[in-house]
């Protein structure tokens, strides 16, 4: 009879002991929890701000409700579809140009032969990462100057060009804007996929190479499949936040001459809220824009779900 309770008392006694372990785990868990709670869900309070005729001096608890006049004015605001319009061209061309270039980056990188240099170059391609907007703006902005930038003293040597004003110049602030947020961010965001392809077995690649696969044909039917949940993942949270741009992006890299094709949400944002204390206004506008991304988000990932059996959740 002992024997049969002690029998009895061990499942219970295990999971005691695993009990303990988790609530470890969770002792561990419980500072970021905190944090995430305090600083990201506490704010939501704010957003009754965007149903307020909301004043500092009244705070939110005595500022004069307006239910849904924020949202009307800024949907028919012609300036407000202007900035949604650009907005989306931008992301639009970050998904092109930015999303797609780490990686064929990566996949370039992991065919060199030389294992030094791969790692030199990839050790490189990190570094624009951590130079703050304002350094990238400032060398754009010297590189292209049209009085002393090494680009119009190049075009003016070679094909005795006139200074071109890149900057300012509509047409081409859109391209140049791209093209600095894609070699800002490439390096960085290939460390995922290096690590992806790190990870494939490679008695794959030896079989393929067996069957008379070349290099190209190996990417294709092995290094690309292989990739696939990582970019699913990835693609899924770019696409949440197609309805918002980087703000320090876009407000070093703007002016008013390219405000046509160059202003976005968040530069919108800061001057008609900060500037002009325009804060139902623009609280009405960030909750609209969290909600449409919240809305793709979960739209992306049943598409996704759908045709490639992957996704957040």
């Amino acid at each position: 009879m002992p024997a049969a309770v002690e029998l009895a008392q061990q499942p219970v006694r295990k999971q005691r002991k695993q009990s303990k372990k988790i609530f470890s785990l969770y002792l561990l868990l419980a500072p970021a929890i905190v944090l995430l709670f305090v600083f990201h869900y506490l704010p939501m309070y704010g957003v009754l701000i965007s149903f307020q005729d909301f004043s500092v001096f009244k705070g939110i608890g005595g500022s004069d409700w307006v239910g849904l006049k924020n949202f009307s004015y800024f949907l028919n605001d012609d300036t407000f579809w202007k900035i949604m319009r650009n907005t989306l061209i931008f992301n639009f061309y970050d998904i092109i140009f930015g999303f797609t270039a780490p990686i064929i980056f990566a996949i370039l990188a992991n065919e060199l032969y030389s294992i030094t240099f791969k790692r030199i170059m990839q050790t490189v391609s990190y570094l624009p990462h951590f130079l703050s907007w304002i350094v990238v703006s400032g060398i754009a902005y010297e590189i292209l100057s049209p009085s002393h930038g090494m680009v119009n003293d190049a075009l003016n040597a070679l094909f005795g060009t006139k200074p071109i004003f890149f900057m300012t110049d509509p047409q081409l602030y859109r391209g140049i804007n791209v093209a600095i947020e894609v070699w800002k961010s490439t390096g960085w965001s290939a460390i995922l996929y290096f690590a992806t392809i790190a990870g494939i077995d490679q008695s794959l690649y030896e079989a393929a190479k067996i069957d008379g696969a070349n290099r190209f044909k190996q990417i294709i039917y092995i290094t690309l499949p292989m990739m696939v949940p990582i970019i699913v993942l990835l693609f899924l949270l770019k696409i949440s936040t197609i309805f918002t741009a980087s703000f320090d992006r876009f407000y070093l890299l703007e002016n008013p001459l390219v405000y046509d094709v160059g202003d976005v949400i968040s530069t919108y944002i800061y001057r008609i809220g900060l500037e002009k204390a325009q804060y139902s206004l623009t609280t009405a506008i960030g909750f609209v824009q969290s909600l449409l991304g919240f809305i793709m988000l979960v739209a992306a990932n049943k598409i996704s779900k759908k045709l490639v059996g992957l996704g957040l959740y």
